[in-house]
């Protein structure tokens, strides 16, 4: 098979996962909740609008006033605390929208109650990037079964029942666009050392990432030499490098799944004295796009997983609230899952995406 061909099946495999972008369109409907009581507080928030948007939308214009209810796990990550700031900044643009925050937790228990409050008061919309998506279900369909849309955001119950909607990331995407990266990089040598940093190798999203960077690497003849668990953490990443720069004395490519474990990666490396290789990061830090828009570092690229998920999931809320659909959709009713995108940032394209990005 040419290398022409190939590239054009990982283009392929990129352009699913990118599902075009994950919109399973509300065909199923076994998932919505009953429609609020349109006299309760925040007005009428009736689920089926009375007429198609119009093209081009004119959602971004006021409407009926939403009350949101959002609750994330503890910002301990700078990931985790770009999450909650993009939603506060989204909610903030809409003066339609009032926005309650729960409090940060990583305790289950608490979030729980916290979601238990936001049930008490009747907001009009839940969202909720739960710390433990199988322990937030049972709570979850408590608030659809009392009337509340559930936007789910990146960690996904284990009901289809317990959201009326679900935003993601794309963990097998962010590993085939690493891995599609790194082909066209080094592809061309086949005994090229490929290595790669996970976060917690036993996690799903880890797993998710790993199938997709050996599935992309497959396409180009290569495979994965030396893998090493990260933790997600700087000193888990420091550690996990370290390790990985004693067992292979030659490297040609390390994907490392994120840039906050990135951080412990590069002063390894930086200790270790080490530069023959490329390196692609995860999720897309300002930190990691500093150093690509550099030039001046292994850093070469980065895969973004996107911390406006939770941004996207404020938008989404209010359109349910106000009985309105996404712009651009014929369909009249919000899409039952999104997914988004893993594009990778190098030098070449860094400057259209180092301002949305996080601080590690």
């Amino acid at each position: 098979m040419s290398r022409k061909i190939t590239r054009g099946k990982r283009a392929a495999v990129a352009l699913f996962s990118a599902t075009v972008l994950g919109f399973s369109l509300a065909a199923c409907t076994s998932n919505e909740a009953p429609k609020p009581d349109p006299t309760s507080e925040g007005g009428s928030n009736s689920e089926e609008p009375t007429a198609p948007p119009a093209a081009g939308s004119d959602n971004d214009a006021p409407g009926d006033k939403v009350v949101i209810g959002f609750s994330a796990p503890a910002a301990d990550h700078g990931w985790m605390g770009a999450i909650t700031k993009a939603a506060i900044a989204e909610a903030e643009k809409h003066e339609d929208v009032e926005l309650r925050l729960a409090e940060g937790t990583n305790d289950v228990s608490h979030q729980i109650s916290l979601m238990e409050g936001f049930i008490n008061d009747k907001v009009d919309v839940i969202v909720m990037l739960p710390f433990d998506g199988d322990a937030m279900t049972e709570i979850a369909l408590e608030a659809m079964e009392a009337g509340i849309p559930v936007v789910n955001v990146d960690r996904e119950f284990n009901s289809p029942f317990a959201a009326r909607t679900t935003v993601l990331g794309d963990n097998y995407g962010m590993g085939v666009s690493a891995g599609s990266y790194i082909c066209d990089e080094v592809g061309d040598n086949k005994d090229a050392v490929i290595a790669e940093i996970t976060g917690i190798a036993n996690l799903p999203l880890s797993q998710d990432r790993s199938k997709g960077f050996a599935d992309a690497l497959s396409d180009c003849g290569l495979k994965v030499s030396n893998s090493v668990d990260g933790n997600f953490t700087v000193a888990g990443g420091e550690e996990a490098a370290a390790n990985l720069l004693q067992a292979a004395p030659k490297i040609d490519a390390i994907w490392n799944h994120d840039d906050d474990q990135g951080l412990g990666v590069l002063a390894a490396i930086e200790t270790a004295g080490r530069d023959e290789f490329i390196m692609v990061g995860g999720a897309g830090s300002r930190d990691a796009m500093k150093l690509i828009e550099s030039g001046d570092s292994v850093m070469k690229a980065t895969v973004v997983y996107p911390s406006t998920q939770a941004a996207d999931g404020i938008r989404l809320a209010r359109l349910l609230g106000q009985g309105k659909s996404v712009g651009d959709l014929v369909s009249h009713t919000v899409p039952r899952t999104v997914q988004l995108f893993a594009p990778v940032v190098t030098k070449d394209n860094v400057a259209d995406y180092i301002d949305s990005a996080f601080d590690s």
